[in-house]
């Protein structure tokens, strides 16, 4: 029992990583054409460009994959439904909307007003907040419904094989660690 807590902080911290992991390599060809832009003196022009609001929309639409992914894999919600359908209209209204029109007004005009520099970092800071929580969500309803589907069956395949031990199984991004009964070893 001791070892639950322990296994679930590893668990979490494991899926904080991949979530991270993710945004970065969403963000790493923004990072580039802003080193770009700063060798040739012109990194003021990145938040007048609809870089930023790419980077938003498409962590948007992670967000929104995530949140129906939660959705799906695990259909008896109940009342947590309406609040994932809630976060997916938040994120479509709050960020992939005016993602999307930043994009278009940029791209068609020539004038682009000052408040879009501000407009464009909190998009993207709000896109990155909205797709953590999508990812926390979806791995806590994928966990919730698995530890469900588990609990009947996980008695019976402990009964049926008592000579080998119950072994957890790796979380995300982990590596298997070697035992003494590796054939490579």
């Amino acid at each position: 029992m001791s070892e639950l807590p322990e296994r679930r902080e590893h668990h979490s911290l494991s899926m904080m990583y991949g979530t991270y992991a993710d945004i970065l390599f969403v963000l790493f060809p923004f990072l580039i054409i802003g080193m770009q832009r700063l060798w040739e003196g012109r990194l003021y022009e990145t938040l007048l460009r609809p870089d930023l609001s790419i980077a938003a929309a498409i962590l948007a639409g992670l967000a929104i994959g995530k949140f129906v992914l939660g959705l799906v894999t695990n259909r008896d919600l109940g009342r947590y439904k309406e609040r994932i359908v809630f976060f997916i209209a938040l994120t479509l209204f709050v960020v992939l909307g005016p993602a999307i029109i930043l994009i278009l007004s940029i791209l068609g005009s020539s004038d682009v007003p000052g408040f879009v520099t501000f407009v464009q970092p909190i998009l993207l800071i709000i896109a990155i907040s909205l797709y953590t929580t999508a990812v926390s969500i979806s791995n806590i309803l994928t966990r919730f419904g698995m530890e469900e589907s588990l609990t009947g069956t996980q008695d019976v395949a402990i009964r049926s094989d008592p000579g080998e031990p119950d072994q957890p199984r790796p979380a995300p991004l982990d590596l298997p660690r070697r035992t003494g009964n590796d054939p490579t070893a």
